[in-house]
């Protein structure tokens, strides 16, 4: 029994810890920041701490995220998912690696990879597109939007080398612009967006 303005992952964890503790799912800070506890919620990927019971209705489903293997219940592999991520090489790589002073940037700049900076590597991008069910080579939304957080940040000086791994057969040419996840993002963030700007940079041969 839940209330309706009970969180999907409230009703998780009441199963849990009243009625069958072999239930097993991630979960960390039930405020919408980890990104641990990304399912599939009635067909959609969604963070379980951020969905009321009174906005899904009184039948809920939740399955485990498309596209990786289940390890048990709503638990998948993350592993190459994160593979992904970190062959986009997602730290600062700036030209002087012993700065004397700091490194300044204009409100200007920073505003143009502001909303690439919302990712919480929740996967619920990645595992809503069709191009990344049919084709796990596909690097996918998720490690784009890291790679645009560096690539267009002024204090960086490895976006060429970024932008090399994302010119690839498995890159970001794979996407075909559906949409998916974008709708999918539960930080807001305008995936598509951010996967168009690394291609017109690619076009264009210039970060």
């Amino acid at each position: 029994e839940v209330e309706p303005t009970d969180r999907v992952l409230d009703g998780l964890n009441l199963i849990k810890w009243y009625q069958d503790g072999t239930l097993t799912f991630r979960r960390s800070c039930a405020h919408g920041i980890c990104g641990s506890d990304g399912m599939l919620i009635n067909g959609r990927n969604r963070l379980a701490c951020k969905v009321l019971m009174k906005d899904i209705g009184k039948r809920i489903t939740v399955e485990p995220l498309r596209g990786f293997n289940v390890i048990k219940d709503l638990v998948v592999d993350m592993v190459p998912f994160f593979d992904k991520y970190k062959a986009i090489k997602p730290w600062l790589m700036a030209k002087d690696e012993d700065p004397s002073a700091e490194r300044l940037q204009s409100q200007e700049d920073r505003l143009i990879f502001d909303d690439t900076t919302k990712g919480i590597l929740c996967a619920c991008c990645t595992t809503s597109c069709p191009i990344f069910w049919a084709n796990g080579q596909y690097i996918g939304p998720a490690a784009i939007v890291a790679a645009h957080r560096w690539i267009f940040d002024t204090r960086d000086a490895a976006g060429e080398e970024r932008m090399e791994i994302l010119n690839d057969k498995s890159g970001v040419w794979r996407c075909r612009t559906i949409f998916n996840c974008t709708d999918a993002c539960p930080r807001d963030i305008d995936v598509t967006k951010a996967i168009q700007d690394v291609k017109r940079a690619l076009l264009a041969n210039k970060v």
